[in-house]
């Protein structure tokens, strides 16, 4: 796996970008604009999808993107501190000002004359996904992060009951459950809240968020008097792909016994994956 450097420190990124090159890159057709202080402060169709890391890829812009906003008052970029290597300049930092007075210094920009592994940034501006108000692909919001185009989620009903345990006592029994496969992940049973045991069920006020399926909301299990924290999740608003496991729980099958009815009618006990989520 690659190293992760994050935009906490965004001259380290820079320069592992340049000398390195990103893991892969992909451009993209869709137009691609970034809301910022009450202004759309970049659009363009000439993004690069950038994998700084293995995991998911961040959005690069061309410097065109951010002209019409400078043109039209509604941005201003102010470039900041050189960013070397070698000896020779490869980046700037930006401060991008909106309009309103909103800015961020979570910004950088690639000379046009990157050489080696890197030579396809140059000219390409990074903004921090999270420092913008929201960015959108054609005309729907992106969240959390730029989806990844090799990435998928499949999600089929299945009248396979599925009977899940923890610590030895069975928890639930579901007779149907919606078998959710998603690249890269093993596959996650989503069945009815009804057919959980409510006793052991705690609230949790965990919330996370995924850009493929929405914000999940979680509980906590109590079994045997231990608490299993944010072991059960659910999404009550799931993005429009994810539809189907609307309101519908799902166990980590990591961290917990799982089985699942064969074609025979028997019980097949699963593997528990191993991922890091376990």
């Amino acid at each position: 796996m690659s190293n992760i450097i994050r935009m906490d420190d965004p001259q380290a990124l820079a320069r592992k970008l340049a000398t390195q090159g990103p893991v892969r890159t992909l451009s993209t057709p869709c137009r691609i604009r970034i809301l910022h202080g009450g202004a759309y402060i970049a659009d363009t169709t000439s993004a690069l999808l950038v994998w700084e890391h293995d995991y998911f890829p961040q959005l690069y812009l061309p410097k065109a993107a951010f002209s019409a906003a400078q043109k039209d008052g509604s941005l201003k970029v102010d470039e900041g501190d050189k960013i070397e290597e070698g000896g020779k300049t490869i980046a700037r930092m930006w401060r991008l000002r909106a309009g309103n007075g909103k800015e961020t210094e979570r910004a950088f920009a690639f000379a046009g004359d990157l050489e080696g592994k890197g030579k396809e940034l140059s000219g390409l501006v990074k903004v921090d996904f999270g420092a913008m108000d929201q960015w959108f692909e054609e005309d729907s919001p992106i969240y959390v992060h730029p989806k990844d185009p090799y990435k998928r989620i499949q999600i089929v009903a299945s009248t396979r009951a599925l009977r899940v345990s923890i610590a030895g006592h069975v928890v639930a029994t579901s007779p149907t459950a919606m078998h959710l496969y998603e690249t890269g992940l093993p596959v996650r049973y989503y069945m009815p809240l009804t057919f959980i045991d409510p006793s052991i069920l705690r609230p949790s006020d965990t919330r996370s968020k995924c850009p493929y399926k929405g914000e999940a909301e979680y509980y906590h299990a109590e079994v045997g008097g231990q608490t299993y924290k944010d072991i059960v999740w659910f999404y009550t608003r799931p993005t429009l792909e994810s539809a189907q496991i609307e309101g519908l729980c799902c166990f980590y099958n990591e961290k917990v016994d799982m089985e699942i009815k064969g074609v025979d009618g028997e019980w097949e006990k699963l593997e528990r994956p191993k991922t890091y989520f376990g």
